[in-house]
């Protein structure tokens, strides 16, 4: 149910921006990219300075795939495996290093220097950031602790949003259609005077999805302003969502055989609203660059789920703050440039949950601290050398209680803290051939959903996960002929899992045995000549318990190898195709951690292609998903007498038709 009261405030400030950042329809497109890059450093800089080992993905990359979302695009054009969502949202969860199901509490995604990574059992919501609004997107695999701190085992995915460039304007309308009755509709616009800047985007956007109830409804508003110069900038940024969805549940082996498309709760449906304020600044003093973010998100999610004895109604009201000042000093020691990094992260989260059924009602509470110093040295110009070496210390003091949980923990209150710790190391010892080395520590801890569902028996809280990481990497090539390969190990204590197989096989959250993941990775682009541009991500994850009783058994939902490839045609009088295909090798179901279930999650390919013509200020598309109408799944929880349970089926074939007018 869309949030009536949010209306009127979301319409107003959206023409409030938009007169703000109006022009008039016979402008020409002009260019409002700045060259700049956020690296590794949570600083602005030049491209020379990219955290090693990155993968970066361009706005001419997103757009001429077609990605209408920043989700779809990190799958899409990044490689990055992601699961169907189960909630219809185009919020797949992604997946780097193969940490199945939790994949998410063991990556951060950023937002110009602002943490997005939930503290809670969620995804990041990405579907309520403008795309348009998005310069490039950097994928940066393994443990980077030290600057992100919590959950960063398995890399961290860093958004960056174009920078103004002072006189400059851009607008644009989109609209697009396609099949299960598929709409989205979005307006933006862009305005940069002397100085001054302001943008904004109001977009709404719904589909009845693949299967049976399964509808979902959005409408977002993102818009901002920012004052800069030369010496830096400051400003201000506010986004909202209001979601609905229909949840459909899981489906039995035999239900999926039947009917892919039915649903097991053709009742449950829920609600999401969120809303992020966010103030930063950021400015040149001498030789010292000082930084600070102040982000202020709430968000209410209401699921309802309907059973026999009527429905029940669970509401969950979340706030945080965050505040994170930094510095840099980029100068020369002996010759050499040196940046040196150091700031401080604050973090305050609080949720109040109700439940009509009264079977919980946890108020939990999270308070974090951390101070991180990184240093980096480039040496041997001639040759790009590069060193660098950080740590990271954080405090998290943590308040739970739940009078109504019978199961685990339902009150405490504790202290924990944990360090990070990173080396790395790149060189270029001929032309076009770079070799890397990256090693570190990294940790993640326990959300208040883990520690309030642990075993019964012992009702003792879940203890940090630490992982000591180690990448060994080499590139060759240029921007027009590029091949990058490396190969890691995470070998993790304390893994923090949900263990289907615990309590009676009714599960609980765990500390694992120890578990390690390792394999390698390639990534590789071709550019064949000015009209055609080839590109390639491969990834091989070896994850298995190393003692215990399962020990060498395989880690669950993890696929051993997954395969993206992209092929696109660009030509200078407006024609633009593009066509991708996407490997994923099969994977156990959830619940198989002793590995005795014959049956697994089948391999599957999927293909996804886009032509455009451009016509003046307008382009007009068709794209395709799932163009071979491949049934298939990547979400399975369950195994029992050898058949599977617990299945979501994935989206089947849908075509659609767009429009977009730019002035």
């Amino acid at each position: 149910m869309q949030s009536s009261a949010f209306q009127p405030r979301l319409l107003a400030a959206a023409v409030s921006l938009c007169f703000a950042a109006a022009v008039p329809a016979a402008a020409q497109i002009s260019e409002v990219l700045a060259p700049v890059v956020i690296t590794g450093s949570r600083f602005d800089a030049n491209a020379a300075l990219t955290p090693i080992g990155a993968v970066v993905i361009t706005a001419e990359d997103i757009q001429r795939a077609g990605a209408n979302d920043v989700n779809t695009a990190i799958r899409k054009v990044g490689g990055v495996y992601g699961r169907q969502s189960l909630d219809g949202s185009p919020d797949f969860s992604l997946d780097l290093r193969g940490f199945g199901s939790n994949s998410s509490q063991n990556m951060v995604i950023v937002l110009d220097g602002v943490r997005l990574s939930e503290n809670e059992l969620s995804n990041a919501i990405l579907s309520t950031i403008p795309i348009d609004t998005v310069d490039h997107i950097e994928i940066t695999r393994g443990g980077a602790s030290v600057l992100y701190g919590d959950g960063a085992t398995g890399g961290v995915i860093n958004i960056v949003t174009k920078r103004p460039v002072k006189n400059t304007r851009r607008g644009s309308v989109f609209v697009e259609g396609g099949q299960f009755r598929a709409g989205e509709a979005r307006v933006s616009g862009f305005q940069a005077w002397d100085g001054f800047a302001a943008d904004a985007t109001l977009g709404t956007q719904r589909t009845d999805n693949y299967r049976d109830n399964n509808e979902f409804k959005q409408t977002h508003f993102s818009g901002g302003a920012q004052w800069f110069d030369n010496a830096g900038r400051a400003g201000f940024r506010y986004e909202g969502a209001r979601q609905d969805m229909r949840l459909p549940g899981d489906l039995t082996e035999a239900m999926y055989k039947a009917n892919p498309r039915q649903a097991k709760t053709p009742d449950n449906y829920g609600n999401l609203d969120s809303d992020r304020l966010t103030a930063f600044g950021q400015r040149r003093i001498g030789g010292y660059e000082l930084a600070a973010d102040l982000s202020y998100r709430k968000k209410k999610a209401v699921s309802t789920y309907v059973g026999t004895s009527g429905p029940s109604t669970y509401t969950l009201d979340s706030k945080q703050t965050q505040f994170s000042p930094r510095v840099r000093r980029l100068g020369e020691i002996g010759g050499l440039l040196n940046e040196m990094v150091a700031g401080f992260d604050w973090t305050v989260w609080n949720r109040v949950s109700t439940d009509s059924g009264h079977y919980s009602a946890g108020d939990a509470t999270q308070h974090s601290k951390a101070l991180y110093v990184r240093d980096e040295l480039r040496f041997d110009a001639a040759h790009e050398g590069r060193v660098s070496a950080g740590v990271r210390r954080e405090i998290f003091n943590k308040d739970f209680s739940d009078p109504l949980n019978t199961f685990g923990v339902n009150t405490y209150k504790l202290a924990q803290g944990l360090k990070a710790w990173e080396l790395q190391a790149s060189y270029m010892p001929v032309a076009k051939l770079t070799v890397y080395g990256k090693a570190g520590q990294s940790y993640r801890v326990a959300n208040s959903d883990e520690n309030g569902y642990t075993v019964d028996t012992n009702k003792v809280l879940l203890v940090p996960q630490q992982s000591h990481d180690l990448e060994l990497g080499v590139s060759y090539g240029s921007a027009a002929r590029k091949i990058t390969g490396r190969v890691f190990r995470h070998n993790l204590t304390n893994e923090i899992f949900y263990d289907p197989t615990l309590n009676f096989n009714n599960g609980a959250n765990t500390n694992l045995a120890p578990t390690r993941r390792q394999g390698f990775e390639l990534d590789a682009e071709q550019r064949i000549n000015a009209a055609w541009n080839l590109t390639a991500h491969y990834q091989h994850v070896d994850a298995k318990f190393t003692e215990g009783v399962n020990n060498g058994k395989e880690m669950v939902l993890v696929p051993k190898n997954t395969l993206t490839a992209r092929l696109s045609w660009t030509l200078a009088t407006g024609h633009t195709a593009d066509v991708g295909a996407q490997w994923v090798d099969s994977q156990r179901n959830g619940g198989d951690f002793d590995n005795k279930c014959p049956a697994q999650i089948p391999s599957y390919t999927t293909v996804d292609a886009r032509y455009a013509r451009k016509l003046g200020q307008w382009e007009f598309a068709v794209s395709g998903l799932n163009l071979t109408d491949k049934r298939y799944f990547s979400q399975a929880f369950n195994c029992k007498d050898g058949i599977q349970g617990g299945i979501y089926t994935a989206d089947g074939r849908q075509l659609k038709l767009s429009a977009r007018y730019e002035f």
